[in-house]
């Protein structure tokens, strides 16, 4: 039986996509106005906070305000900002989560128009997955001093889905009959997640590899690199399951669990890539530039896997319907 498509909500989605990169755009450059002058200032107020906290602190050992024990804020304080900079701040935050609610309710809406889940094709992928990179950067600032990543973080989410707009984007509609499981909602919905979370790590890692000592409107590298680390601890689990759940899928779909088609092989490399940066931090010690570099190769990884194999190797996941 044919599915009926409600053109009236498609026609929405697509609009309110439009209306997301715009929103996007709009949050990165107040992000990057916060980023630009918050930091600048908090800097200088530290500066010259020292001489006198080397006097209270004199005769008493090593300040116990450590890097690790000192409480992270995300800002610094109000006195030290002009009125303006912290009124950015907060209009940068409003506009990011302004833009994720339009980015999510463009896929409901588009799921809605079609009775599916809104991700059976490359362009309902790509969206769904810079909601899920905009989503895990704006939860993780709700506990986390992440505010620096918003300009990078909201403009690679309106980069992305100005590419599915222009080169991906294909008409609401059906879904091929092996899409038609609820282990799509299973296996898609944790890569979704877990590529978000990969994705806030990569952009911590090239801000990491790209920072020079002199960026005082940047953290530090061991703060680029704590937040790459704990985006991966939480993501690499899920792919995990991402994974195991697609070798259920294709048993269910296609009669064995393992098949060496390309998503499948690529898949497994890019877990065996973040695996070992895992391996790697945790036995050999390694940090700083080298597990920087590790990490970026597994999230090239992924980047092919989601995209490349799609254009490029087809298969049996050749229905990403490209146009």
């Amino acid at each position: 039986m044919p599915v009926e498509v409600d053109a009236g909500l498609a026609t929405l989605s697509d609009q309110l996509i439009l209306a997301t990169v715009l929103l996007y755009v709009f949050a990165m450059i107040a992000y990057a106005c916060d980023l630009a002058f918050s930091r600048s200032a908090e800097v200088k107020a530290r500066t010259e906070a020292q001489p006198v906290l080397a006097t209270v602190g004199a005769g008493t050992g090593a300040s116990q305000d450590t890097p690790e024990s000192a409480p992270a804020k995300d800002e610094a304080p109000a006195e030290a900002l002009p009125t303006w900079v912290t009124w950015v701040g907060r209009v940068a935050v409003g506009l990011g989560w302004l833009g994720w609610l339009t980015n999510l309710a463009s896929l409901v809406t588009r799921g809605l128009a079609v009775n599916r889940w809104p991700w059976g094709n490359m362009y309902e992928f790509v969206v769904a997955m810079c909601l899920a990179v905009v989503g895990t950067f704006l939860f993780m600032q709700l506990r986390y001093r992440v505010r620096f990543l918003g300009a990078f973080v909201t403009l690679a989410a309106a980069l992305g889905l100005g590419f599915a707009v222009r080169y991906l984007h294909v008409q609401a509609g059906p879904v091929v009959p092996a899409l038609n499981s609820y282990w799509l909602v299973i296996h898609v919905s944790a890569a979704i997640v877990a590529s978000g979370l990969f994705f806030v790590a990569a952009v911590s890692g090239i801000l990491y590899l790209v920072r020079k000592d002199t960026a005082v409107r940047l953290p530090s590298r061991q703060d680029l690199e704590r937040v790459a680390h704990r985006a991966i601890v939480i993501g690499f689990p899920i792919w995990t399951f991402a994974v195991i759940a697609g070798a259920l899928w294709a048993d269910k779909a296609w009669g064995r669990y393992w098949g060496w088609d390309p998503k499948e092989v690529w898949a497994f490399i890019t877990w065996i890539v973040y695996a070992a940066y895992l391996h790697a931090r945790a036995t050999a010690g390694w940090k700083g530039k080298a597990a920087m570099i590790v990490q970026l190769v597994a999230c090239a990884c992924l980047l092919f896997n989601l995209v490349g194999v799609n254009i490029f190797l087809g298969g049996l996941h050749s229905y990403a319907e490209v146009p």
